[in-house]
């Protein structure tokens, strides 16, 4: 059970197909399973809602964040008593061609509590997914919350910022990673993320499987504490279920203690004044 100094968090491993009430019915399974084991926060993978046939069936069904599909999550959120992070939701854009990879983070009231549009896009997303812009962070029971969305991995910098200009505790990194990447990549560029700003990345939520004819995604979900161990992670890497791990925020404070990074590391106007 989790100690006086942790919060319960349980992330989800699923294979989103597209059929909207077929997701959502999965999402809600998983829901209940999370709630009945006492966790504050649930996080979902990247394209949670729906994973379409072809790029334009994804922008057909993308709707804005008041449309009733979140609202559906929203319900789930207030019935569950439970935050949910909804990494990579369809969400409308400003013209008929293009959408937001957006990130959802709900309270357990069920309100949107913080948007994350994803900022580093894939060439392929970016013909038809507007890039975002702001990066976002959130105060909840599970500590200083940090979205971001699976490409974003790639870019240390940003998770550099997360941690040293915003004071991340848990960074949020739900993916649909392609399985020939993920076998060379995955774990490797999350424990890193997590080694190097001595963070928890909670939402390493990983769509699983085969989708469609076209699309398949790694899956393999994990937890990883600020020491880059992992802690939470299914005995498959493509079974829908979940994973639950304490955030252990004594830990949190104990690594930053042992190896001040905060204090050792320099600004960037050194680097610009450094002579080689």
């Amino acid at each position: 059970m989790a100690g006086a100094h942790s919060v319960r968090v349980a992330v989800a491993q699923m294979t989103s197909i597209n059929d909207l009430a077929t997701n959502f019915a999965t999402c809600s399974r998983l829901v209940k399973e999370a709630a009945s084991a006492g966790t504050k926060l649930l996080c979902f993978p990247e394209n949670f809602s729906y994973v379409g046939d072809k790029d334009a069936d994804n922008i057909k069904i993308a709707e804005p964040l008041d449309g009733p599909i979140m609202q559906g999550y929203c319900s789930l959120a207030r019935e569950s008593s439970m935050w949910l992070s909804l990494g990579g939701f369809q969400e409308k854009g400003s013209d008929d061609a293009h959408l937001c990879n957006t990130h959802v983070l709900l309270d357990d009231a069920g309100n949107i509590r913080s948007t994350y549009r994803k900022i580093h896009l894939s060439y392929k997303e970016s013909s038809f997914t507007k890039a975002g812009k702001d990066i976002v962070e959130i105060d909840s029971p599970v500590g200083r919350l940090d979205p971001t969305v699976c490409y974003d991995l790639r870019f240390p910098e940003l998770y550099q910022q997360l941690r040293f200009q915003h004071e991340a505790q848990v960074l949020l990194v739900p993916s649909a990673f392609s399985k020939v990447t993920s076998q060379a990549h995955w774990e490797i560029l999350l424990r890193a993320r997590a080694i190097e700003t001595q963070c928890f990345v909670i939402a390493a939520a990983a769509q699983a499987g085969k989708h469609n004819d076209k699309t398949e995604s790694y899956g393999d979900l994990l937890i990883i504490d600020p020491w880059g161990t992992v802690v939470g992670r299914l005995p498959d890497r493509l079974s829908t279920g979940i994973a639950i791990a304490d955030i252990d925020f004594s830990l949190i404070d104990s690594v930053r203690a042992k190896m001040p990074i905060a204090k050792h590391r320099k600004p960037i106007d050194f680097w610009k004044s450094a002579s080689l």
